[in-house]
């Protein structure tokens, strides 16, 4: 992929790498640039250039000498030119996926010799900026960039010495990371690695500065009567703070069946408390102050929070991980998401113009990993969920489970997929695949919402309303959920519970209408869809 790399602070440097190179030299090619760098999604107004950088001279003069200096850069750069910009009559734009900033120490744009009064003001005005420059140089500090916290788990040691324990506690620990892997959040250091940092004693700095982790998950095992006792503490290795410690009790002829069991409950504590604790670190930072690899897992759970507010502060600090990390795949997929669940949670003011944006967002992802099992299972969501095409999102399912058989959120989708088609036990088995594999605590609400449909289709009245419930209490402002609660209530004769629930749907979504839920919701052409409108209708919802 054609790409340019850029230096804005100290000497101003502008380089198309490759064979044999180019090295853009011209001041006002480079402050080009340098404008373009530092615009939001790298666009500028043709005007705005011709004014910044040929300010003195007429409109018609200005116009040419733009003109020319695209005709230069053209010259210089070959192909290359049309990969990195993107010109219009109107304006001029830099693909930021692109670019590479370079190293970020100096003074910002030192000593680039243009001399017009506005580019002059607008170097004096970004150097006053912290927050901008914040942003530019960590985008420069490209080994420092990572945008997951990083995890580990330490073997469980036996204060005891005793070998059968010893052996145990790496076995849960090396579980433990395996399982915390199948998270899209997280980066998970192999307990392979831990293994000669365990000890009775815990140095975390020595573990914080050896294995480059947030967070590590320690504790011991110890015999006691026909018990098996395993301690737990998960920790915060930069303020060694104690973030949660549990206590569980195993029988000891059967430690290792039921340690297994224990571990999916760790990991989604590990995974809430990780959320959690990320959320409340970043509350109230000024975005371009916040690290790296607090961005995306703030984003993602803001996204899944029930207020409003929240929902649409978690696309800015996705955006702002896009921006800081153009070419990871995944934060592209999960911006992505983002444009899908403002549809269906009934936020979007232009339906069209959401799912565009969606598409363009996985498509970029997939440009830069085709074989992402995530990604797939994005782009799998869209065309089932907002266009309609059903067998589309099928295939883009199976890829991603081919790729990754343990993508809990492909198998979630998947049997949304097949709800929608009436396959009702198919729908159950991959809706509680997925709730046995995700990781996240946090994101559960949803997982019981969509398994919900799964058991609507599957004609498990009550366990669909159970799930409604349950994902109701986290998160209240789901209208899908309250659509299935609507639809099991109704289905199990409880017409009062079905029109004081269609109540609550009304007042939390008032411009949520059935004829536009016939139109667009892609379960229509089965017996589920008319089932959900049935029941809303009789519901009072109209």
């Amino acid at each position: 992929m054609s790409q340019v790399d850029i230096s804005l602070f100290g000497t101003c440097s502008v380089r198309v790498p490759g064979e044999p190179g180019v090295d853009v030299r011209g001041a006002k090619h480079r402050a080009l640039f340098a404008l373009l760098a530092t615009a939001p999604m790298g666009r500028r107004s043709r005007a705005y250039l011709q004014e910044m950088l040929w300010g003195q001279a007429d409109y018609d003069s200005g116009h040419q000498n733009l003109r020319r200096a695209l005709s230069d850069l053209r010259k210089m750069m070959g192909d290359d030119f049309d990969r990195i910009f993107h010109t219009t009559m109107t304006d001029i734009q830099l693909d930021l996926d692109r670019v590479r900033f370079q190293d970020g120490r100096g003074v910002f744009l030192h000593d680039l010799n243009v001399r017009e009064r506005r580019f002059l003001e607008w170097v004096e005005q970004m150097r006053g900026c912290e927050d901008e420059l914040v942003v530019l140089r960590r985008a420069a500090a490209r080994p420092s960039q990572r945008l997951r916290p990083t995890i580990t788990a330490l073997p469980l040691t036996s204060p005891d010495g005793d070998p059968v324990l010893t052996v145990l506690g790496d076995w849960v620990a090396e579980e433990l990371c395996r399982t915390l892997s199948r998270s899209t959040l997280m980066t998970v250091i192999s307990h392979l690695s831990g293994r000669r940092m365990a000890s009775r004693i815990v140095d975390l700095e020595d573990v914080r500065e050896r294995l480059g982790v947030d967070y590590v998950v320690t504790g011991c095992l110890r015999a006691h009567g026909n018990e098996v006792i395993c301690d737990l503490d998960f920790l915060d290795t930069e303020t060694g703070r104690i973030l949660w410690n549990r206590n569980v009790v195993v029988p000891s002829g059967r430690a290792s069946e039921a340690l297994l069991e224990e571990v999916g409950h760790i990991v989604r504590g590990v995974g809430h408390t990780v959320a959690e604790w990320t959320m409340k670190s970043t509350r109230g930072q000024p975005i371009p102050q916040i690290a790296d690899h607090e961005l995306l897992i703030t984003g993602v759970s803001l996204m899944h929070r029930s207020r409003l507010r929240d929902f649409l502060a978690a696309r800015s600090y996705l955006s702002e991980a896009a921006k800081r990390a153009p070419h990871e795949s995944d934060v592209h997929a999960w911006l992505g998401n983002w444009h899908v669940l403002n549809v269906f949670k009934g936020y979007t003011t232009d339906r069209d113009h959401d799912t565009q944006n969606a598409l363009r967002c996985t498509g970029q992802a997939l440009d830069l990993d085709p074989e992402s099992s995530f990604a797939l299972t994005i782009d799998g969501f869209i065309h089932g969920n907002l266009l309609g095409r059903l067998d589309e999102a099928g295939v883009r399912y199976t890829a991603a489970l081919d790729r990754n058989h343990n993508e809990s959120l492909g198998w979630l989708l998947r049997g949304s997929l097949l709800a929608f088609q009436d396959k009702g036990d198919a729908a159950v088995q991959a809706a509680e695949t997925a709730r046995r594999l995700s990781p996240l605590d946090p994101f559960g609400y949803y997982f019981d919402s969509l398994a919900s449909t799964a058991y609507l289709s599957a004609g498990d009245l009550p366990r669909a309303l159970e799930l409604a419930n349950r994902s109701l209490i986290v998160n209240d402002r789901h209208i899908s959920t309250l659509r299935a609660k609507i639809t099991a209530q109704y289905g199990l004769g409880d017409g009062a519970g079905a029109r004081q629930t269609a109540i609550e749907l009304k007042r939390k979504f008032p411009t949520f209408s059935l004829e536009e839920y016939r139109k667009t919701h892609p379960s229509m052409e089965g017996k589920l869809g008319q089932r959900v409108v049935e029941a809303l209708g009789a519901a009072g919802v109209n």
